[in-house]
């Protein structure tokens, strides 16, 4: 069978995930009814959804049957790929990170900078990123009772964290966060740089190709400044790093700065400012974690399986496979439903319900695999620290208004958060 064309319109677009319950609803159907299918939207090349749990590890479980990079890692249109691949020379990619790569490119470029992720690496940060997040909340306290959580707090204080490890100077953090939003926003008519949802593909590409020039074009003159005076910072590991003996590529260099100045600090952002929505709405979890802060680690799994920040990648199939008794043929376009699996009832308990003592909690949200987010023991740690830091000062919390998601299908969260509050 095909997915039913509503179904299937339903789980692209940008709007339905801004809704929540939209795409909720359409991916519970999914699970039920038709778990692993192929979809078809108009003016897509044909895809497989799948939404389950099990299904979604068992492909990322094997990388070299389902590759990143043969085609976009990322949902597009017929149209758009054919644009993007006639801009990058055939590659049907504008940049080329870890998140586009497989082996055995992919293992040499993580190793270039994986032992600055690893937790033992992070330990001497805590003290200065405690120091970071002491700052955001004495500002918000400095508010009065009220807030816009994501603007004021969960934006900044990832993006802050981020550009430090990077080496990009304080003044231009405002810079880095707007690149960021118009290149993840770029569905969104706020958010956008056009400032209105493109209205034509070639709109589309054009304005989320100009944000990646301008991100390389500030990256460029970093990695000059760093090859004469290297410091100890991750521009310099990527200005200075060396893969198989050789120098990274430009391209591969740029992307490698793009994807840790924009995925380093978003998805945390929208995951803290989930969290925090989603405990204002359930003063229950809220007291619990109050007169409790050892569950605090329970709260940030359960904050990163409530938002789900990736909400899709995409694979394709190396060979002829079988999964979940399906056949797949060689070429097959894959789209792991990250939201899906995370809602999935054969893993989780009244998975609808935001619960901070949720265990095992054994979410999708970093990926697994090869590929299971590099960043992902910084971003627990920096949301460990500032809830940590948060808890010990607020009393309580509730909405002050409608919360509002950001339209997209790719990467997306809360775009605000308003809160009352009272900290002592």
């Amino acid at each position: 069978m095909t997915i039913p064309s509503e179904i299937a319109q339903t789980i692209i677009d940008p709007r339905a995930y801004a809704d929540g319950k939209a795409v909720d609803e359409a991916f519970t159907w999914l699970r039920r009814e038709a778990p692993l299918e192929q979809a078809q939207p108009e003016g897509f090349d044909r895809f497989w959804v799948v939404t389950r749990h099990a299904d979604i590890l068992e492909v990322e479980r094997q990388n070299e049957l389902f590759h990143n990079g043969d085609r976009s890692t990322v949902l597009t249109t017929i149209e758009a790929d054919k644009k993007v691949r006639e801009m990058m020379g055939g590659s049907p990619h504008l940049v080329r990170s870890l998140v586009q790569m497989d082996n055995p490119d992919h293992m040499a470029y993580r190793r270039l900078t994986q032992g600055s992720f690893v937790p033992q690496n992070l330990r001497p940060l805590e003290a200065r990123i405690r120091e970071i997040a002491r700052g955001f909340i004495d500002r918000m306290a400095a508010q009065g009772d009220r807030c816009d959580f994501a603007r004021d707090v969960a934006f900044l204080y990832p993006l802050h964290v981020i550009m430090e490890v990077i080496g990009v100077p304080e003044s231009d953090e405002p810079r880095m966060l707007k690149l960021t939003q118009e290149l993840f926003g770029s569905a969104d008519p706020e958010l956008s740089r056009s400032g209105g949802a493109a209205q034509t593909t070639d709109e589309g590409i054009d304005s989320i190709q100009s944000v990646v020039m301008d991100f390389m074009l500030y990256f460029n003159a970093i990695t000059e400044d760093r090859r004469v005076s290297p410091r100890n910072d991750l521009a310099s590991v990527i200005a200075n790093g060396t893969v198989n003996g050789q120098p990274l590529g430009h391209l591969e260099a740029m992307s490698y700065y793009i994807i840790a100045a924009t995925a380093g600090h978003d998805t945390t952002s929208s995951t803290t400012a989930g969290a925090l929505w989603a405990l204002a709405e359930n003063p229950d979890q809220f007291a619990k974690v109050k007169t409790n802060p050892a569950l605090i680690p329970g709260l940030i799994e359960e904050s990163i399986r409530w938002v789900t920040p990736v909400k899709h990648f995409m694979r394709t199939a190396t060979a002829d496979a079988e999964l979940a008794g399906k056949k797949i043929a060689k070429g097959d376009w894959m789209m792991l439903s990250y939201p899906s699996g995370n809602r999935d009832e054969a893993v989780f308990d009244d998975p609808f319900k935001f619960n901070v003592e949720r265990t095992p909690n054994k979410h999708v949200a970093f990926g697994y695999g090869a590929h299971v987010c590099l960043g992902q023991h910084l971003a627990r740690m920096e949301m460990r620290i500032l809830w940590e830091e948060l808890f010990a000062r607020l009393e309580s919390v509730e909405l002050d208004g409608a919360p509002r998601n950001m339209a997209a299908s790719f990467v997306c969260g809360p775009k605000s958060v308003p809160i009352r509050f009272k900290m002592h």
